[in-house]
């Protein structure tokens, strides 16, 4: 979804860089209240992740491309603040190393894949975890869930901007399909992907996933129930 330059015009591009900027120093904040000296590791691990998945593309059309975004999957791993600063490295090191995704259009980038990619996965995360039952294998259906509707949220919101400033010479129509239609396949692949790297933290270091720390209590207290009934 590496969005290139010149694809939206100007004002669409200033406007979606101030967005990216306001986003990372936020981020930049509330990564203190998440990341531990135990998890840190953790989001550099993510971030290379996610830049591994990222350089996989497959072209859409009119000069975009496809391709995993990992938000969901490195917010419910370390946190959405602490995923945006990630995805925004990763993006950042893309752009200006490997010329994917253009040096105009990075605020446009990180706002689609460092903000709606990775908080929409979250809230949709978050969103499923309220409905499931409140322990810790929860984590990653309601990851499976995040990831497959993450990308093709970030996908729509592509579109939406497409809309408002398009430059490149194709319908709107023609772009929405091609967008829509390979991100909903990608969201299903990312999602596997996603359910899979979670449940292998989780089994391994329940106690570094981010989105599984609420569950940390309820967990010991029914082990310890179990022990006693024992």
């Amino acid at each position: 979804m590496h969005v290139p330059d010149g694809f939206l015009d100007l004002p669409t591009s200033v406007g979606t860089g101030a967005v990216a900027v306001v986003g990372v120093g936020l981020a930049l904040r509330g990564a203190r209240r998440e990341l531990s000296e135990a998890a840190a590791p953790l989001a550099g691990l993510v971030a290379v992740f996610v830049f591994a998945a990222q350089m996989l593309n497959f072209p859409v059309g009119a000069g975009t491309s496809g391709h995993l975004l990992g938000g969901a999957l490195a917010a419910i791993l370390v946190g959405p603040y602490t995923a945006t600063l990630a995805l925004t490295v990763v993006l950042l090191v893309q752009a200006l190393m490997f010329a994917d995704g253009g040096i105009t259009a990075l605020g446009t980038n990180i706002t689609l894949m460092g903000l709606v990619g990775v908080w929409s996965g979250w809230f949709v995360f978050r969103g499923v975890q309220a409905v499931l039952p409140k322990r810790r294998s929860s984590v990653p259906p309601a990851a499976f869930v995040a990831a497959a509707l993450s990308v093709p949220i970030a996908a729509l919101t592509f579109t939406g901007l497409y809309a408002i400033g398009g430059e490149a010479p194709i319908p709107l129509g023609k772009l929405a399909v091609a967008m829509l239609g390979w991100h909903l396949l990608i969201g299903l692949g990312e999602a596997l992907i996603t359910t899979l790297a979670v449940s292998s933290v989780l089994t391994a270091r329940p106690d570094l996933v981010y989105g599984a720390r609420r569950y940390a209590s309820a967990d010991e207290l029914q082990i310890r129930r179990e022990e006693v009934t024992a």
